[in-house]
């Protein structure tokens, strides 16, 4: 699939986003400083402040009226109010409740009409579960806090096995590892993991000057439509996942070796090896996600 670039500069202006209800670089700071709001790194807050660039975001990620939206990380709003133009539902986990108690009134103020459509819940999204949400998503699509992205979207993609689509925004760095094959030089333990519940592929890229601070490195989207491959079970998942860990433990070590601690000894990580027809010589760099399934299941 073809890169979609999300434009650098800003094509709207803050006259243009207030006319269309989304928010622009002044609204942004004008919430901001309304509640006292000083983005922190230790939340990851970096805020869009380009209308152009969410409403990009929200139509590559090909929801619509049908779907029911998990954003997290919501922030001041602007992907919020994008995707309340599209979607049927909204519902945003922020983990800030100075956020979380100001987005209602911006979604009022906004989108008065889609008030009914829309929900936040006051949460970590590392430790969100199915019973803390009105509605399960069927989509999920969010700025992710860049310190946590990865642990967040393998979360959510376990906990929320309805979610057929995800299209998230993480540093560039992190999407080339999401997005990486076998036999690539980023291609780790987050490539692996995120297939298994999908095919992953780079959607995007998107420069510094959309985000309120600016970040110091740049950001791209990620787009993870869900497969049915493999079963949603949580007990094989935790060895399919044990397996991946060990793997990539140490990166330059053959697979009898890295799995020796995992399988009980060397002999015993060949034998198990050899048994899912894979080559104990072979680095874990050059395994599927089918090669590692396999293996979790050798006895």
């Amino acid at each position: 699939m073809a890169l979609l670039l999300v434009p650098t500069g800003s094509a709207l202006t803050d006259s243009d986003a207030r006319r269309v209800g989304l928010l622009g670089p002044v609204e942004i700071r004008r919430l901001a400083d309304e509640v006292g709001v000083r983005p922190t790194k230790t939340l990851g807050q970096n805020f869009v402040h380009d209308a152009n660039t969410v409403r990009r975001i929200v139509a590559v990620s090909g929801v619509g009226p049908d779907d029911t939206v998990l954003e997290v990380g919501p922030g001041l709003g602007s992907l919020t109010l994008a995707l309340l133009e599209v979607v049927g539902r909204v519902v945003a986990v922020e983990i800030d409740p100075v956020l979380a108690e100001l987005l209602p009134r911006t979604v009022a103020d906004r989108a008065p009409s889609r008030v009914d459509h829309f929900e936040v819940i006051t949460a970590d999204a590392l430790r969100v579960s199915r019973s803390d949400l009105p509605v399960l998503p069927t989509a999920l699509v969010a700025n992710l806090p860049y310190n946590v992205a990865v642990p967040v979207l393998l979360h959510l993609l376990a906990e929320f096995p309805e979610i057929t689509t995800a299209l998230v925004m993480v540093q560039a760095e992190v999407a080339d590892r999401l997005a990486a094959g076998p036999g690539s030089r980023t291609y780790g333990v987050p490539s692996v993991k995120a297939r298994y519940h999908g095919t992953v592929s780079r959607a995007g890229a998107v420069g510094r000057n959309v985000f309120w601070p600016e970040p110091k490195v740049e950001s791209g989207l990620v787009r993870v439509e869900r497969t049915s491959t493999y079963p949603q079970d949580a007990e094989l998942r935790a060895d399919v996942f044990a397996v991946i860990d060990a793997a990539f433990a140490q990166r330059r070590k053959t697979m009898r070796s890295a799995l020796a601690g995992w399988a009980g000894s060397p002999a015993e990580a060949e034998r198990r090896l050899r048994a899912a027809d894979i080559d104990p010589g072979i680095r874990g760099e050059r395994l599927s996600v089918d090669d590692f399934v396999r293996l979790a299941q050798t006895n």
